[in-house]
């Protein structure tokens, strides 16, 4: 029950826009289609890996992070989040199309053994059985790896499913549009 309780919590803060994520969001209407993947990182996917999300993430976890070299490579953006207990990995897939999109995050459904569906959070999520946080909006799929923490995080100490569920809210109320 706690875990539901956690799990309303998070999502209500991204509902509510608790994160503000600054300059960070895109001025995209939702009522735009969504860009496809390009050459280079979108705002939206740099900004996982950014200094105002990161601080964002630290004030919902209760811990900072020291964050890693972000990397592009396939359409993939990433970083991790080092924390004592270990690290969580971030990462934005961007795509070029609905069926590129929901081919893709089916295949993680598939390949990381999905354990149960978050309901409000984008427009598609779903828990893995170590606790991390798969989420679609719009051609992109957010992955909050936690599978490189190892127990509590943060003040008071979260469990690792509650980090990942945190910081999925905290990127998913910042992104808007494409």
């Amino acid at each position: 029950m706690e875990r539901r309780a956690r799990l309303g919590l998070a999502v209500l803060a991204a509902v509510l826009g608790i994160a503000g994520c600054g300059s960070a969001t895109s001025s995209a209407s939702s009522a735009e289609s969504p860009k496809p993947a390009g050459k280079s990182p979108s705002a939206i996917s740099r900004m996982v890996c950014a200094e105002e999300a990161a601080g964002e993430i630290a004030e919902v976890v209760g811990a900072k992070a020291a964050v890693t070299a972000p990397t592009w490579a396939d359409h993939l953006y990433s970083c991790g989040y080092r924390y004592r207990e270990g690290t969580m990995v971030l990462s934005v897939k961007e795509l070029s199309s609905w069926p590129q999109t929901y081919a893709y995050f089916d295949e993680l459904a598939k390949t990381l053994h999905k354990a149960a569906p978050v309901r409000g959070l984008g427009q598609g999520a779903f828990v893995v059985g170590d606790g991390s946080v798969v989420v679609r909006k719009d051609w992109k799929i957010l992955l909050v790896d936690i599978s490189g923490l190892h127990g509590m995080v943060g003040s008071p100490p979260s469990s690792r499913d509650t980090v990942a569920l945190d910081a999925a809210s905290v990127i998913l109320g910042c992104w808007s549009g494409d």
